[in-house]
């Protein structure tokens, strides 16, 4: 979910700004980006306030970061984990692309289009739902490979499943990292007020 970060002026530019000279007030069609003036300090309460959308999504980023380090180390060890049969190891691959299909769909459906109305990252036709596109291009793979391979129909093996992992990794950990970039207090404060925050839908 990549955004352009918001610009800071180079060194020589800073020095050469006239100290005593007025900032400009932004026009409504001036981006949050561009203003320059620092935004005073947020206490730690308002911090947890702006940051807690970040902190929730985090808390299932990670456990898609767990599962697939778990599915990739077996396949660059040529070794599935000990602790779980054939079986299994298949149903964790599953679930991964279950959980990760209704965590965009939630997304798409009751979270973005909020932050959409000030953010945009999230507006529709931008980067975050790009990514979701290309995620799902190998969810739709991975998935179709290992259905296969539960029913039989197919022999698992970790060197094809490495090659469809690897496929959209990528961007699936870029997008992972992203999103939450984007969700967290020092970005949320340019766009939404306490009061906004306390409303938002996650």
């Amino acid at each position: 979910m990549a955004s352009t970060p918001p610009h800071c002026p180079s060194s020589a530019a800073a020095e050469n700004e006239q100290p005593d000279k007025p900032h400009t007030t932004p026009t409504a069609s001036t981006p949050p980006e561009s203003q320059e003036q620092p935004l005073p300090k947020l206490s730690p309460a308002d911090f947890r306030a702006y940051n807690h959308m970040a902190e929730h999504m985090d808390y299932f980023h990670n456990h898609f970061r767990a599962t697939w380090t778990t599915l990739m180390t077996a396949c660059e060890t040529n070794k599935r984990p000990k602790n779980l049969s054939m079986r299994q190891f298949i149903g964790m691959g599953l679930q991964l692309c279950q959980h990760l299909t209704m965590h965009h769909t939630i997304e798409e459906k009751h979270i973005f289009p909020v932050l959409a109305k000030k953010m945009p990252a999230f507006r529709k036709e931008l980067e975050l739902l790009t990514q979701h596109k290309q995620i799902h291009k190998g969810l739709d793979r991975l998935e179709e490979y290992l259905l296969k391979c539960q029913s039989g129909e197919s022999e698992l093996r970790l060197g094809e499943l490495k090659e469809i992992m690897e496929g959209f990794g990528e961007v699936l950990w870029q997008h992972l990292d992203d999103e939450v970039a984007q969700l967290g207090a020092e970005n949320m404060r340019k766009y939404w007020s306490l009061e906004e925050m306390r409303r938002m839908p996650m």
